[in-house]
């Protein structure tokens, strides 16, 4: 039993202690499981207890990339006889490419002897032959030894190291260890765990009508139910009242039954029938039975010792008084068991994932103890300090028994015990403990981060197309926004600009052809900087649409302009005319604005300002055009605005009136009707 007060909260309470060094205790008495071997079809989600080496090359023979056909490079275009065919599942041997012959072959088929390229089959042509005996192909191109062949052994050599032990094997890895003929495997095996739950007041969930005094056992189904989905063993145990002689004839039973974990729920507290506490005690070692966290106090570990039979080594088993509330009883299954779990199961890294949260509305906190508060997180674009991050929102009053406080939760907000309110905005320690897939808004499995060298330039980039609710894609046009600022760059002031830009564009999706935001970023006022997202995105992400704002005016460190210039390729001045007709109706400051705007390869890179209100009503003046431009810059040339009339069939009053209209939306004099 530990006898240090706890360091987290500085509770006097002697048999108190922290959740980490509750945690530390745990693990240090956990050990890792005997390796088994397994089947393939088993190994899933294990862990390998094993080195993995190729025994054969992959592939084992030179194989062909495409459907073609297997040629002496040195032929060259022209007319040739086909002499075999080589496909694969078969072996292709038996017949020899000479100068002057070819041999049709399929995706993955053996490379015939004497050929030493293949000709794709979109690069020839058929000849009219006779017969099938005399097919003939001609070669439209000119190839090189080596070309579209896999030789023996490109992907795995012989004896290669495929797999380490230690690795938690995965779809990919079971696809691995079936391609070097691996059937059974050595790996780390899950706990088997029991689950019981006590108390005089339980009824089973299956109970109609409930008696005064009842309640229904809903910590045994959420307990084995937890332990299944990390892929453990289970067994039920039921429920026991508040009998000790009962309650300690099913322990023995359950730590002969050769478990790894007991999990018990209820009888851990002060009360006079609370018996699991003094039953572990007798049974083994109690390591602690309070911690200072809420809720989960009555967390009680014990190290429990039972001999099978005498001529069986003795078996070590770690039990878990959790506590009765249904709240405490989950939170200390998620920071307590799960982690143990992990740790019999041989992961290198048992602990939970834990990340750094903004709070979306403001939480009073304990005072005396530190709290795991649930919340759902979820990442956003701008998590309100201006950058991409992951924003938290409490699942609402927090009590012990309330299991609706859990419901949607994916993480614990780690609060410490200070009494004082943490106000909205503040970032905040969060623990998941569920798969963030889930999450509303945008998922995690839909973003990345990534830093360029600058600590002032973060870069959130989406790396799935977004769907529709039916799954199908319904992103024709990719977006980027980034606001370039030294005050947001540096966490001074938040990013305004952005998130409204994000808005205008997704709100007028439609009118943009499909056009979504997927990435976004924040860059000090530096051309390097600058340039560098530009040209990231423009080059190796392929962006439509970049949209930069701020950075467009006279100050020394004003140099988006400059920065857009270097890498535009072809400029748009028409855009930025518009912008400025449409920003002058607001103010005449207008322009003093120097932004460029223009094409680099398939991308069209525009410098919007940095006021928010002004970014709305650019992007509004812009859109009429903006989807007929991406069509075009894309290569559509049937694209046509719907009201365009080809110069040599316009007539002068269909000029004068095109002229007048677009003259009056833009608040300038229309031009006259005269001859000149």
């Amino acid at each position: 039993m530990a006898e240090s007060g706890c360091v987290t909260c500085g509770s006097t309470d002697r048999k108190m202690i922290s959740a980490d060094e509750a945690l530390q205790i745990v693990l240090s008495v956990a050990k890792q499981l005997p390796p088994v071997t397994v089947p393939l079809h088993q190994a899933l989600g294990k862990v390998l207890a094993q080195d993995i080496r190729a025994p054969d090359p992959l592939p084992p023979y030179p194989a062909s990339i495409k459907d073609g056909y297997a040629v002496v490079a040195s032929d060259g275009p022209g007319e040739y006889p086909v002499i075999t065919e080589s496909r694969a599942g078969n072996d292709g041997v038996g017949v020899t490419v000479t100068p002057g012959t070819v041999a049709y072959v399929t995706t993955g088929g053996p490379i015939p002897d004497g050929a030493d390229a293949v000709v794709q089959v979109e690069d020839t042509e058929q000849v009219k032959a006779s017969s099938v005996e005399s097919k003939r192909v001609r070669m439209l191109v000119q190839t090189r030894k080596g070309v579209d062949i896999r030789p023996v052994g490109c992907d795995i050599q012989k004896d290669a190291l495929v797999l380490k032990s230690g690795e938690r094997i995965g779809a990919s890895e079971v696809g691995l260890l079936a391609t070097v003929g691996v059937t059974m495997v050595k790996v780390q095996p899950m706990p088997a765990i029991a689950v019981l739950s006590t108390g005089d007041e339980l009824v089973e969930p299956t109970t109609g009508f409930l008696s005064r005094g009842q309640i229904r056992d809903s910590n045994r189904a959420m307990l084995l139910a937890a332990a299944t989905q990390q892929q453990c063993k289970v067994l039920d145990l039921g429920i026991v009242g508040d009998d000790k002689e009962e309650l300690e004839r099913v322990l023995d039973s359950a730590f002969s039954s050769g478990i790894n974990i007991l999990l018990t729920s209820g009888g851990v507290s002060m009360g006079d029938k609370d018996f699991v506490k003094p039953l572990l005690e007798k049974k083994g070692t109690v390591h602690f039975n309070k911690v200072c966290m809420k809720p989960g106090k009555p967390l009680t570990f014990a190290e429990i010792y039972f001999n099978q039979t005498e001529n069986v080594p003795v078996n070590k088993v770690l039990a878990f008084g959790l506590p009765g509330n249904p709240v405490s009883c989950l939170v200390c299954f998620h920071l307590f068991v799960v982690p143990t779990i992990r740790h019999l199961a041989g992961w290198p890294n048992p602990h939970l994932t834990r990340v750094q949260a903004r709070l979306q509305q403001p939480i009073k906190t304990d005072p005396f103890r530190p709290e795991f508060h649930h919340a759902t997180i979820r990442w956003e674009i701008n998590d309100g300090s201006g950058n991409p991050g992951f924003v938290a929102e409490s699942t609402g009053h927090q009590m012990s028994s309330r299991l609706l406080g859990m419901k949607s939760a994916n993480a614990l907000l780690e609060l410490p015990a200070t009494g004082r309110v943490i106000t909205a905005g503040s970032s905040i320690s969060a623990t998941i403990i569920s798969d963030l897939s889930d999450l509303s808004g945008t998922p995690l499995g839909k973003t990345a981060l990534s830093s360029d060298s600058s600590s002032t330039t973060t870069l959130h980039k989406s790396t799935l197309s977004e769907t529709t609710a039916d799954g199908a894609q319904d992103v024709q046009f990719k977006v980027a926004v980034l606001t370039v600022s030294d005050t947001v760059a540096s966490g001074v002031g938040p990013d305004r600009s952005g998130p409204r830009a994000v808005s205008v564009v997704n709100s007028s999706s439609e009118k943009l052809g499909g056009a979504k935001v997927v990435a976004a970023a924040v860059v000090s006022d530096d051309v390097g900087k600058i340039k560098d997202v530009l040209q990231r995105w423009s080059d190796i992400d392929k962006m439509d649409l970049i949209l930069t704002l701020g950075g467009t005016g006279f100050t020394p460190r004003d140099v988006t302009p400059e920065a857009t210039k270097e890498l535009i390729e072809k400029e748009t001045p028409g855009l930025l005319y518009v912008m400025m007709q449409e920003s002058l109706k607001v103010t005449p400051f207008a322009m003093l604005s120097r932004s460029a705007a223009g094409i680099r390869g398939s991308t069209l890179i525009i410098n919007m300002p940095g006021n928010p209100n002004a970014v709305a009503e650019c992007m509004e003046a812009l859109l009429p055009a903006l989807k007929h431009a991406l069509k075009q810059i894309k290569g559509d040339k049937r694209e046509k605005h719907p009201r365009h009339v080809p110069h040599e069939q316009a007539t002068p009053v269909d000029t004068w009136e095109r002229s007048h209209k677009l003259a009056s939306a833009g608040g300038i004099e229309p031009p006259c009707s005269c001859s000149h």
